[in-house]
């Protein structure tokens, strides 16, 4: 069997950053992927599903909301392996595109201190599973160190 794309990415070069992982064509639309990479593929500890969770939880909500957004977008939630997340939208973007919603979805996660949206028995299969003080962290972390600096090596894939 072929490899699919993201099993090609070399991910002992990988460092956290916003990637454009893949662009695909649904009838006349392209579907783009990011690749929303938060810590560096084995070499630091993966995030707890607890605060993945709550990550999912808060930035779909944010996305869903989102003015400009809110319709083009298509998903968002965890990587299997746990060092970040996917987020697809309706368009053809590059990464450097969504820096700017990215750092008003993470300060958004980052200064969110209320109930979790959609942590309830009714809403939710495991809602019991969120860790909201470490899904802060992390979006301040995410911010500090990748977001508010970005550049082109934190925006395209290393070879």
């Amino acid at each position: 069997m072929e490899k699919i794309a993201s099993f090609t990415i070399d991910h002992i070069k990988l460092q956290p950053g916003i990637y454009v992982s893949r662009k695909d064509t649904v009838g006349a639309e392209v579907i783009t992927t990011f690749d929303l990479r938060m810590t560096s593929p084995n070499e630091e500890p993966v995030m707890n599903t607890a605060e993945m969770h709550t990550i999912e939880h808060l930035a779909a909500t944010f996305l869903r909301n989102h003015p400009t957004y809110g319709n083009k977008t298509i998903y968002f939630g965890p990587m299997g392996c746990r060092t970040g997340f996917y987020l697809l939208l309706a368009g053809d973007y590059t990464s450097k595109d969504i820096v700017p919603l990215m750092i008003e979805m993470y300060e958004f996660i980052r200064d969110f201190h209320d109930e979790v949206p959609g942590a309830s028995p009714k809403d939710c299969g495991n809602y019991l599973d969120m860790n909201l003080p470490m899904a802060n962290y992390l979006a301040k972390r995410y911010l500090e160190n990748v977001l508010y600096g970005i550049d082109d090596s934190r925006l395209i894939y290393p070879h």
